[in-house]
């Protein structure tokens, strides 16, 4: 997901997709424990997507404009 995106959010989405995108990891991290993950890659980008709406959300909070 890209950051324009996740800016374009209001505060109560932005929050909700943080907490789906860690449901999603915490899955991912289940089906590589069980050997049925496609693409190694899932879990990265799913990590990577958080770190960026988190960084997202600490700005906000801080009041830094982008």
């Amino acid at each position: 997901m890209q950051a324009s995106e996740l800016r374009d959010l209001s505060d109560q989405e932005l929050s909700a997709k943080v907490q789906e995108l860690r449901e999603s990891l915490f899955h991912l991290r289940l089906r590589r424990g069980t050997n049925r993950l496609e693409s190694p890659a899932q879990i990265r980008k799913t990590r990577n997507d958080i770190a960026r709406a988190l960084t997202i959300q600490h700005e906000r909070a801080k009041g830094i404009k982008r």
